[in-house]
């Protein structure tokens, strides 16, 4: 299918303005009034759109879902990475598996202690786009620390044994080119890329609509790691808002008293004080 048709797929004219429709599952649809299509072109693994829309700005569209926004994709970003670099006492050394749209990197660039920042990414064309037309979120990403890595995360994962602090796998949706992420022996390779104190985190999907898929992550990552702790943020952007993250540890679970706070528009000390009290649904599934 060419770029155009998908295009058409994804983009529908309704009312004489155009819409993007983004499918979730089989029973929801959610639609985002477009001002213009600003990018759209299609890579080795998906099509990648930039839309400028009515409420939510800028937006990263990878096969007609949404990824990232300027409205609030910051909430995500700042909660998948402070949230574990609060946690791990002295992170030098971090691992981004995914995270295209590059707004988990600038977070992590605000931390100085922080030496090496690897950037593992698939599919270049999503940051390449992201750094050129979404600066909201990627805000002229520039730091002689991030190593950009372009490759596939899993066989990256494989080649690196006791070698990250902080491990950040700030994935899509479990379809298409991420589908492996979610996957135990994936994980077990996260579990064997972190240092003997290390620990990861990673988004584990809306607990309302993909229950299923954040149980299964509680449960793989219980397998390997002492200290496994779920939280969530609210992310209007994504179905159903609340959004849940699952952090596994070697060794540290407690609050570093470091007395750090970064610059963020969501995330402070009480949110992270916070974010771990978990609904009751959640306690009980």
């Amino acid at each position: 299918m060419s770029n155009e048709e998908k295009l058409s797929k994804y983009i529908h004219i309704i009312n004489g303005e155009q819409w993007l429709v983004e499918d979730d599952r089989d029973n929801l649809k959610v639609s985002y009034r477009v001002k213009e299509v600003i990018f759209s072109a299609e890579s080795p693994f998906q099509h990648v759109m930039i839309l400028e829309t009515y409420d939510f700005g800028r937006m990263l569209v990878l096969d007609g879902v949404v990824q990232s926004t300027e409205k609030d994709g910051y909430i995500y970003n700042e909660m998948i990475t402070h949230v574990p670099l609060h946690i791990h006492p002295d992170p030098k050394k971090v691992l981004i598996i995914g995270g295209g749209d590059c707004g988990a990197a600038k977070e992590v660039t605000k931390y100085k202690s922080v030496e090496e920042i690897y950037f593992c990414e698939i599919d270049e064309l999503v940051v390449k786009a992201s750094k050129e037309h979404l600066t909201g979120v990627a805000d002229h990403l520039n730091d002689e620390r991030i190593r950009y890595i372009f490759a596939d995360g899993i066989q990256y994962m494989k080649e690196h044994r006791n070698a990250f602090d902080v491990i950040i796998v700030d994935s899509s949706d479990p379809v298409g080119p991420a589908t492996e992420l979610f996957t135990f022996d994936f994980y077990q390779n996260v579990f064997n890329a972190l240092k003997e104190d290390g620990l990861m985190v990673c988004q584990s999907e809306s607990p309302i609509f993909y229950k299923d898929t954040m149980q299964n992550t509680f449960e793989s990552l219980n397998k390997l790691f002492p200290v496994v702790k779920p939280y969530t943020a609210v992310v209007p952007t994504y179905p159903g808002g609340l959004w849940s993250f699952t952090i596994g540890s070697k060794r540290y679970q407690d609050l570093a008293d470091t007395g750090f706070e970064p610059a963020t528009k969501y995330f402070n000390r009480d949110i992270l004080n916070a974010c771990f009290a978990l609904p009751q649904f959640m306690k009980k599934d």
